[in-house]
């Protein structure tokens, strides 16, 4: 079995980022964020790059079962205030990851959860490794997809990125301080399941793969918990 390239111990935060890409925010129809949307995973929520990611009872009881693939951060030594011009140099690497989503309880129930419907167990599988900055010198000229099914519905490039790279990691790093195996997830491009009409939605025993070029992919399988699902 592949691992997650880090472990649960050595992972300090998981911070995600909201609409941080043009056209899916067009898409999303809201308007383009002046700062970065942040919000933040549990760190129960990483997975392996082939771990199957479990729907439990409550992620079962509505539709919105959504995927999201994205250039996943991880940051290599301590940063705080950092200015743009040096952001890179704090990062150890790139991976891929699936910021996998609920929409019904991340935007309809209760005024909008986006931890909850973002954070479940699991629901953040990332990998397959982690590919040294030394390497890709521009994360923000990488072509990212998702094929469901071995089909693809997403297909962009991390250049349409409203903030880059460099700019997150310097907008995170005012005022926080940001630790060697903090991860940060980028935000998706266009073609979620949600922006679709009509809409496509995750299912039980469907497959996903994230894949970034440089990096690699991700490929797991939902699967809904049966132990606890409706009869």
């Amino acid at each position: 079995m592949l691992l997650a390239p880090l472990a649960r111990k050595d992972i300090r935060t998981v911070r995600c980022l909201g609409l941080n890409y043009e056209q899916h925010a067009r898409e999303s129809n809201l308007p383009i964020p002046k700062y970065p949307v942040l919000f933040y995973k549990p760190v129960t929520s990483i997975a392996g790059p082939r771990d199957d990611i479990p729907i439990s009872t409550m992620a079962q009881e509505s539709e919105g079962l959504d995927y999201e693939c994205e250039l996943v951060i991880v940051i290599g030594k301590e940063a705080k205030d950092v200015p743009e011009s040096r952001a890179l140099d704090y990062v150890l690497g790139y991976g891929v990851g699936n910021d996998v989503s609920h929409r019904d309880w991340q935007i309809k129930r209760g005024g909008g959860q986006w931890g909850l419907g973002k954070g479940f167990d699991g629901w953040a599988p990332f990998g397959p490794g982690i590919v040294s900055s030394r390497l890709i010198r521009d994360p923000n000229a990488l072509h990212i997809s998702t094929r469901l099914n071995g089909q693809v519905v997403q297909s962009s490039s991390t250049k349409d990125m409203i903030f880059s790279v460099a700019k997150v990691v310097a907008f995170l790093s005012q005022g926080t301080t940001l630790l060697p195996g903090d991860l940060i997830f980028t935000g998706t491009p266009q073609g979620v399941g949600m922006g679709r009409k009509p809409a496509l939605w995750l299912k039980d025993g469907d497959q996903v793969e994230v894949s970034l070029e440089g990096v690699g992919s991700c490929v797991n399988q939902v699967v809904f918990d049966r132990l606890s699902a409706k009869l």
